[in-house]
Protein backbone atom coordinates (compact mmCIF):
# COMPACT_ATOMS: atom_id res chain seq x y z
CA UNK A 1 0.00 0.00 0.00
CA UNK A 2 3.03 2.36 1.27
CA UNK A 3 4.61 1.81 -2.32
CA UNK A 4 1.54 2.25 -4.33
CA UNK A 5 1.03 6.00 -2.14
CA UNK A 6 4.71 6.89 -3.43
CA UNK A 7 4.55 5.96 -6.95
CA UNK A 8 1.43 7.84 -7.21
CA UNK A 9 2.93 10.58 -5.05
CA UNK A 10 5.99 10.73 -7.17
CA UNK A 11 3.61 11.04 -10.52
CA UNK A 12 1.55 13.60 -9.53
CA UNK A 13 4.66 15.86 -8.36
CA UNK A 14 6.44 15.54 -11.93
CA UNK A 15 3.15 16.13 -13.62
CA UNK A 16 1.78 19.18 -11.66
CA UNK A 17 5.05 20.53 -9.71
CA UNK A 18 2.78 19.80 -6.13
CA UNK A 19 0.87 16.98 -4.37
CA UNK A 20 -2.23 17.92 -2.48
CA UNK A 21 -4.18 15.67 -0.41
CA UNK A 22 -7.82 17.11 0.48
CA UNK A 23 -9.28 16.16 3.60
CA UNK A 24 -12.83 16.20 3.62
CA UNK A 25 -13.56 20.53 3.76
CA UNK A 26 -14.17 21.56 6.99
CA UNK A 27 -17.68 20.48 8.31
CA UNK A 28 -20.25 22.61 10.91
CA UNK A 29 -19.87 23.24 14.17
CA UNK A 30 -20.88 20.38 16.43
CA UNK A 31 -21.82 20.32 20.28
CA UNK A 32 -19.83 18.65 22.53
CA UNK A 33 -20.71 17.83 26.31
CA UNK A 34 -17.58 18.09 28.30
CA UNK A 35 -18.51 18.17 31.86
CA UNK A 36 -21.77 19.28 34.09
CA UNK A 37 -25.22 17.81 33.98
CA UNK A 38 -28.79 19.45 32.92
CA UNK A 39 -30.77 20.96 30.67
CA UNK A 40 -29.31 24.60 31.00
CA UNK A 41 -25.84 25.01 29.16
CA UNK A 42 -22.55 26.94 29.49
CA UNK A 43 -20.49 27.48 26.59
CA UNK A 44 -16.52 27.53 26.44
CA UNK A 45 -14.99 29.57 24.04
CA UNK A 46 -11.65 29.15 23.11
CA UNK A 47 -9.20 32.58 22.32
CA UNK A 48 -5.73 31.34 21.93
CA UNK A 49 -2.15 32.30 20.75
CA UNK A 50 -1.50 35.11 18.53
CA UNK A 51 -4.99 37.21 17.86
CA UNK A 52 -5.17 37.87 14.09
CA UNK A 53 -7.62 37.09 11.00
CA UNK A 54 -4.69 35.51 8.83
CA UNK A 55 -5.42 31.29 7.76
CA UNK A 56 -1.67 30.23 8.75
CA UNK A 57 0.07 27.40 6.80
CA UNK A 58 3.45 25.60 7.87
CA UNK A 59 6.24 24.72 5.33
CA UNK A 60 4.11 21.76 4.82
CA UNK A 61 1.26 23.23 3.70
CA UNK A 62 -1.29 22.64 7.01
CA UNK A 63 -4.11 25.13 7.33
CA UNK A 64 -6.24 26.14 10.13
CA UNK A 65 -9.65 25.82 10.18
CA UNK A 66 -11.18 29.33 9.31
CA UNK A 67 -10.25 32.40 10.19
CA UNK A 68 -10.52 33.55 13.90
CA UNK A 69 -13.45 35.87 13.40
CA UNK A 70 -15.31 33.86 11.34
CA UNK A 71 -14.94 31.21 13.81
CA UNK A 72 -16.11 33.13 16.64
CA UNK A 73 -18.85 34.43 15.27
CA UNK A 74 -19.75 30.98 13.93
CA UNK A 75 -19.50 30.18 17.79
CA UNK A 76 -21.79 32.70 19.39
CA UNK A 77 -24.42 32.74 16.83
CA UNK A 78 -25.29 29.24 17.47
CA UNK A 79 -24.82 29.77 21.01
CA UNK A 80 -27.35 32.81 20.06
CA UNK A 81 -30.07 30.70 18.33
CA UNK A 82 -29.86 27.86 20.97
CA UNK A 83 -31.95 28.91 24.21
CA UNK A 84 -30.49 26.19 26.73
CA UNK A 85 -27.36 28.55 26.63
CA UNK A 86 -27.65 30.69 29.56
CA UNK A 87 -24.19 31.67 29.82
CA UNK A 88 -20.43 32.05 27.72
CA UNK A 89 -16.99 31.28 29.33
CA UNK A 90 -13.97 32.77 27.26
CA UNK A 91 -11.02 30.91 28.12
CA UNK A 92 -8.14 33.63 26.90
CA UNK A 93 -4.55 32.54 26.64
CA UNK A 94 -2.96 35.20 24.03
CA UNK A 95 -0.40 37.42 24.08
CA UNK A 96 -2.83 40.01 22.02
CA UNK A 97 -2.88 40.07 18.65
CA UNK A 98 -3.22 43.05 15.57
CA UNK A 99 -5.45 46.07 16.90
CA UNK A 100 -8.67 45.22 14.47
CA UNK A 101 -8.73 42.07 14.87
CA UNK A 102 -8.70 42.36 18.69
CA UNK A 103 -11.53 45.27 18.21
CA UNK A 104 -13.39 42.72 16.30
CA UNK A 105 -13.90 39.98 18.88
CA UNK A 106 -14.88 42.83 21.56
CA UNK A 107 -17.33 44.13 18.83
CA UNK A 108 -18.68 40.77 18.35
CA UNK A 109 -18.47 39.62 22.26
CA UNK A 110 -20.62 43.20 23.24
CA UNK A 111 -22.64 42.54 20.05
CA UNK A 112 -23.61 38.90 21.62
CA UNK A 113 -24.64 40.42 25.12
CA UNK A 114 -26.89 42.82 24.04
CA UNK A 115 -28.82 40.79 21.49
CA UNK A 116 -28.94 38.04 23.56
CA UNK A 117 -28.99 39.45 27.25
CA UNK A 118 -26.67 35.96 28.06
CA UNK A 119 -23.74 36.06 30.58
CA UNK A 120 -20.32 36.42 29.20
CA UNK A 121 -17.34 35.52 31.65
CA UNK A 122 -13.32 35.21 30.79
CA UNK A 123 -11.36 32.69 31.85
CA UNK A 124 -7.45 34.38 32.04
CA UNK A 125 -4.82 31.55 31.63
CA UNK A 126 -1.51 31.71 31.15
CA UNK A 127 -0.96 35.52 29.36
CA UNK A 128 -3.93 37.45 28.46
CA UNK A 129 -2.15 40.64 27.97
CA UNK A 130 -2.54 43.41 25.56
CA UNK A 131 -5.38 42.40 23.43
CA UNK A 132 -6.28 39.35 25.03
CA UNK A 133 -7.30 41.57 27.74
CA UNK A 134 -8.63 43.90 25.37
CA UNK A 135 -11.12 41.19 24.48
CA UNK A 136 -11.55 40.31 28.02
CA UNK A 137 -12.57 44.00 28.78
CA UNK A 138 -16.36 42.87 27.16
CA UNK A 139 -17.14 40.03 29.58
CA UNK A 140 -19.32 40.55 32.30
CA UNK A 141 -16.99 39.24 34.66
CA UNK A 142 -12.89 38.66 34.33
CA UNK A 143 -11.38 35.86 36.57
CA UNK A 144 -7.78 34.43 36.01
CA UNK A 145 -5.69 31.78 37.15
CA UNK A 146 -3.33 32.53 40.27
CA UNK A 147 -0.29 32.41 37.81
CA UNK A 148 -1.61 34.79 34.94
CA UNK A 149 -0.09 37.42 33.57
CA UNK A 150 -2.39 40.36 32.36
CA UNK A 151 -2.45 43.76 31.43
CA UNK A 152 0.00 45.14 29.07
CA UNK A 153 -2.67 47.99 28.06
CA UNK A 154 -1.16 49.41 25.16
CA UNK A 155 -0.43 49.66 21.57
CA UNK A 156 3.07 49.09 19.91
CA UNK A 157 4.08 49.14 16.28
CA UNK A 158 7.19 47.32 15.30
CA UNK A 159 9.13 48.78 12.67
CA UNK A 160 13.17 48.68 11.87
CA UNK A 161 15.44 50.67 9.67
CA UNK A 162 17.89 48.14 7.57
CA UNK A 163 19.17 51.38 5.41
CA UNK A 164 22.87 50.87 6.95
CA UNK A 165 22.97 47.25 6.81
CA UNK A 166 21.91 47.31 2.66
CA UNK A 167 24.20 49.96 1.94
CA UNK A 168 26.82 47.75 3.25
CA UNK A 169 25.89 44.47 1.06
CA UNK A 170 24.96 47.03 -1.99
CA UNK A 171 21.45 47.36 -2.18
CA UNK A 172 19.89 50.79 -2.59
CA UNK A 173 16.36 52.24 -2.03
CA UNK A 174 14.83 53.02 -5.19
CA UNK A 175 11.19 53.34 -4.23
CA UNK A 176 9.04 55.50 -6.45
CA UNK A 177 5.86 57.32 -4.69
CA UNK A 178 3.49 60.09 -4.99
CA UNK A 179 4.25 61.94 -2.20
CA UNK A 180 7.35 62.03 0.46
CA UNK A 181 5.13 60.35 3.15
CA UNK A 182 3.97 57.56 0.88
CA UNK A 183 6.37 55.01 1.94
CA UNK A 184 6.19 56.46 5.71
CA UNK A 185 7.83 53.20 8.55
CA UNK A 186 9.34 51.81 5.56
CA UNK A 187 12.63 49.63 6.45
CA UNK A 188 14.62 50.75 3.64
CA UNK A 189 15.21 53.97 4.79
CA UNK A 190 15.51 55.92 8.28
CA UNK A 191 12.40 57.38 9.48
CA UNK A 192 12.24 61.61 9.70
CA UNK A 193 11.26 63.28 12.55
CA UNK A 194 7.59 64.38 11.18
CA UNK A 195 7.17 61.24 10.13
CA UNK A 196 7.85 59.83 13.68
CA UNK A 197 5.16 62.25 15.31
CA UNK A 198 2.48 61.13 12.33
CA UNK A 199 2.41 57.40 13.39
CA UNK A 200 2.67 58.53 16.98
CA UNK A 201 -0.85 60.70 16.38
CA UNK A 202 -1.90 57.18 15.26
CA UNK A 203 -0.50 54.76 18.18
CA UNK A 204 -2.06 57.28 20.35
CA UNK A 205 -5.98 57.21 18.74
CA UNK A 206 -5.62 53.46 19.14
CA UNK A 207 -4.01 53.72 22.52
CA UNK A 208 -7.73 56.22 23.43
CA UNK A 209 -9.56 53.37 21.86
CA UNK A 210 -7.80 50.65 24.01
CA UNK A 211 -8.61 53.00 27.21
CA UNK A 212 -12.18 53.62 26.24
CA UNK A 213 -12.98 49.74 25.65
CA UNK A 214 -11.12 49.16 29.28
CA UNK A 215 -13.26 52.15 31.26
CA UNK A 216 -16.69 50.58 29.69
CA UNK A 217 -16.19 47.51 30.91
CA UNK A 218 -14.56 48.14 33.67
CA UNK A 219 -16.50 50.53 35.46
CA UNK A 220 -15.07 50.16 38.72
CA UNK A 221 -11.84 51.17 37.93
CA UNK A 222 -11.97 55.51 37.42
CA UNK A 223 -10.45 57.04 34.10
CA UNK A 224 -7.76 58.91 36.27
CA UNK A 225 -6.92 55.39 37.95
CA UNK A 226 -6.54 53.86 34.39
CA UNK A 227 -4.37 55.89 32.99
CA UNK A 228 -2.02 55.38 35.83
CA UNK A 229 -1.69 51.51 35.10
CA UNK A 230 -2.22 52.09 31.63
CA UNK A 231 1.61 52.30 30.66
CA UNK A 232 2.70 48.63 29.05
CA UNK A 233 2.95 47.38 32.25
CA UNK A 234 1.81 43.44 32.75
CA UNK A 235 0.47 42.41 36.10
CA UNK A 236 0.19 38.91 38.15
CA UNK A 237 -3.33 38.03 39.03
CA UNK A 238 -2.71 39.37 42.07
CA UNK A 239 -1.73 42.94 41.19
CA UNK A 240 -4.63 43.01 38.67
CA UNK A 241 -7.26 41.88 41.31
CA UNK A 242 -5.90 44.64 43.59
CA UNK A 243 -6.47 47.27 40.79
CA UNK A 244 -9.70 46.04 39.86
CA UNK A 245 -8.88 44.43 36.39
CA UNK A 246 -10.24 41.46 37.27
CA UNK A 247 -12.78 40.39 39.58
CA UNK A 248 -11.53 36.73 40.85
CA UNK A 249 -8.37 34.66 41.18
CA UNK A 250 -9.78 31.30 40.61
CA UNK A 251 -9.99 28.15 38.24
CA UNK A 252 -11.87 27.05 35.18
CA UNK A 253 -13.86 25.57 37.49
CA UNK A 254 -14.35 28.86 39.14
CA UNK A 255 -15.24 30.75 36.13
CA UNK A 256 -18.31 28.42 35.23
CA UNK A 257 -19.65 28.55 38.83
CA UNK A 258 -19.53 32.31 38.31
CA UNK A 259 -21.01 32.20 34.75
CA UNK A 260 -23.96 29.81 36.27
CA UNK A 261 -24.52 32.43 39.30
CA UNK A 262 -24.37 35.61 37.49
CA UNK A 263 -27.04 33.34 34.85
CA UNK A 264 -28.92 32.27 37.88
CA UNK A 265 -29.12 28.93 37.05
CA UNK A 266 -27.76 25.96 39.46
CA UNK A 267 -26.98 23.20 36.91
CA UNK A 268 -25.80 23.16 33.81
CA UNK A 269 -24.08 21.18 30.97
CA UNK A 270 -20.50 22.59 30.18
CA UNK A 271 -20.33 22.24 26.39
CA UNK A 272 -17.87 23.22 23.62
CA UNK A 273 -18.33 23.60 19.79
CA UNK A 274 -15.97 21.80 17.29
CA UNK A 275 -15.57 20.25 14.14
CA UNK A 276 -16.66 16.68 13.09
CA UNK A 277 -14.50 14.22 14.13
CA UNK A 278 -12.56 16.48 16.94
CA UNK A 279 -12.36 14.78 20.42
CA UNK A 280 -13.15 16.35 23.78
CA UNK A 281 -12.90 14.66 26.72
CA UNK A 282 -13.07 17.55 28.96
CA UNK A 283 -13.31 21.41 29.59
CA UNK A 284 -9.11 21.76 29.16
CA UNK A 285 -9.49 19.96 25.81
CA UNK A 286 -8.30 21.68 23.22
CA UNK A 287 -9.45 23.47 19.89
CA UNK A 288 -9.76 21.58 16.34
CA UNK A 289 -6.42 20.63 14.46
CA UNK A 290 -6.22 21.35 10.93
CA UNK A 291 -8.01 19.37 8.40
CA UNK A 292 -5.82 19.98 5.24
CA UNK A 293 -2.78 18.44 4.29
CA UNK A 294 -0.97 19.94 1.13
CA UNK A 295 2.28 17.98 0.84
CA UNK A 296 4.32 20.40 -0.98
CA UNK A 297 3.48 23.84 -0.13
CA UNK A 298 5.85 27.22 -0.44
CA UNK A 299 3.90 30.27 0.67
CA UNK A 300 5.63 33.44 -0.77
CA UNK A 301 3.84 35.60 0.05
CA UNK A 302 3.89 34.80 4.03
CA UNK A 303 7.43 36.84 4.22
CA UNK A 304 5.59 39.91 3.04
CA UNK A 305 3.87 39.91 6.48
CA UNK A 306 7.30 41.05 7.82
CA UNK A 307 7.07 44.40 5.55
CA UNK A 308 5.45 47.58 7.01
CA UNK A 309 4.17 48.95 9.57
CA UNK A 310 1.42 46.58 11.61
CA UNK A 311 -0.09 48.08 14.95
CA UNK A 312 -0.60 45.69 17.71
CA UNK A 313 -2.39 45.04 20.88
CA UNK A 314 0.53 43.13 21.64
CA UNK A 315 3.02 41.46 24.58
CA UNK A 316 5.89 40.51 23.20
CA UNK A 317 9.13 41.14 25.11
Amino acid sequence: MKKVFFIVFAITFFITGCVSINIPKVGPLTEYVVGGKGTDKVLIMDISGMIWDKEEKDFMGLKTMPRLTARIKEELDKASEDRKVKAVVLRINSPGGTVTTCDIINHEIKNFKKKTGKVVVAELMDVAASGGYYIAAASDRIAAHPTTITGSIGVVAYMINASGLLEKIGITNETIKSGDKKDIGSPLRPMTPEEREILKGVINSLYGRFLDAVAEGRKEISKEELKKIADGRVYTAEQALSLKLIDRIGYLDDAIEIAKSEAGIKEAAIITYARPGSYRSNVYSAWDMPNTINLVNIDAGSFMDFLGVRFMYLWTP
